[in-house]
């Protein structure tokens, strides 16, 4: 009961003092994996019958659990504490024009089951099927999890271009034809059982590379990504660039020396036209990979000053500690196209930002829609308040 004078959830009560602490307690289990009482009360700064009562409270409510015990040490062994993995699941997904990639995992991140859909997303049959073939992708992660939908606390999925908050419509992505209902949203966690966030793939690619990535310890730094599409991620003071309509980043289309006009069509034009994954391919003749382009040093000094000129007008303007380049063109090049791109910038633009290769494992925009959905299920789960 609150006290006399005090309404549930005030700031200062002891119910809110609590909760906070619970949350303290559950976030420093997340990053250091098990603890004993005794560790979480000298990192809390918590006393030991607080932090008993607070580990009893939290066992009780099934958001942790004792998991063996640390011996080795003088006096009866101490248990450990971690999260309990069944609080909580989440499905990360990710959306390309040849198909639809689904993940599930628990509350810390452990992956439990992946399934991946192909389907060409501009065929007529598959245009009206999104909201299907989502759930056929997802269903089978889940199936390889043995969890069923009512077990889902949320869900991100990654996709070209950006939903306009305004109107809940998809943007600069004319390649997925089947994604631009306003209702997709409102479908897709329908037929999921839980909430759905649509979310630009580069943004959830800079997402993984703040997380566990190249940017780590930054707040102000761009991701460039360079692949068969090319766009950025804008990150200032540690939030993500949105825009009016959720379009900042969308270099692809930016207009260019030597580039043509995009004029609004989606193709054929702008800086994507000078860097995309199909352009560098093609610049010893075609036939050749993207490694095999970037081991002729002519083709790669190009390449390098393709898109040096790009960045530096996205330097110019919002002025980043650091630049990541990632995807397949930039993974291709490595560290020697780095130190070119580097190279090129000087005198382009007055602030000289880092220049970083995106050295993550697997599909960043994966990572970063699982990290995503892991922070929207945490802040759901461990609110005890």
């Amino acid at each position: 009961m609150a006290a006399a004078g005090s309404t549930p959830g005030t700031p200062g009560t002891p119910s809110v003092l609590r909760a906070m602490n619970d949350r303290a307690v559950l976030d420093l289990l997340v990053a250091h994996g098990p603890l004993t009482r005794t560790r979480i009360g000298e990192l809390t700064g918590l006393s030991k019958p607080t932090t008993s009562q607070l580990l009893g409270r939290l066992e009780a409510a099934g958001l942790v659990h004792t998991t063996g015990s640390l011996s080795g040490r003088p006096g009866p062994n101490a248990l450990l504490y971690e999260i309990d993995p069944g609080a909580g699941h989440v499905a990360a997904l990710s959306a390309d024009p040849t198909g639809i990639t689904a993940l599930v995992a628990d509350i810390t991140g452990t992956v439990l089951g992946q399934a991946r859909v192909e389907a060409v997303a501009v065929a007529e049959d598959v245009r009206h099927r999104t909201a299907q073939l989502v759930t056929e992708a997802v269903d089978e992660a889940l199936r390889q999890a043995g969890l069923g939908h009512d077990d889902l606390r949320a869900a991100v999925i990654g996709t070209p271009g950006a939903i306009d908050p305004h109107t809940g419509e998809l943007r600069y992505a004319p390649h997925l034809p089947g994604w631009h209902s306003r209702t997709l949203r409102d479908d897709l966690a329908a037929v999921l059982g839980t909430p759905v966030v649509i979310e630009n793939d580069v943004n959830l690619a800079a997402v993984a590379e703040q997380y566990e990535g190249a940017a780590q310890d930054y707040d102000n730094y761009v991701l460039t990504w360079l692949d068969e599409g090319v766009g950025a991620a804008i990150v200032l003071g540690g939030n993500l660039l949105r825009g009016a309509t959720g379009g900042a980043g969308e270099i692809g289309y930016m207009p260019l020396p030597d580039a043509p006009l995009a004029r609004g069509n989606g193709t054929g034009g702008g800086f994507e036209s000078l860097v995309s994954a199909y352009v560098v391919r093609e610049l010893t003749g075609g036939g050749a990979t993207l490694t095999q382009v970037m081991a002729d040093d002519t083709a790669l000094g190009e390449v390098a000053r393709r898109i040096a000129t790009g960045i530096a007008a996205v330097v110019a303007v919002v002025d980043p500690e650091l630049v990541v380049l990632s995807g397949s063109v930039a993974q291709a090049g490595g560290d020697k196209l780095r130190v070119r791109v580097e190279e090129e910038l000087t005198g382009l633009a007055l602030p000289r930002p880092e220049i970083r290769i995106s050295e993550l494992d697997g599909d960043p925009i994966l990572t970063g829609a699982l990290r995503s959905a892991l922070t929207q299920a945490r802040d759901q789960v461990f609110d005890t308040a």
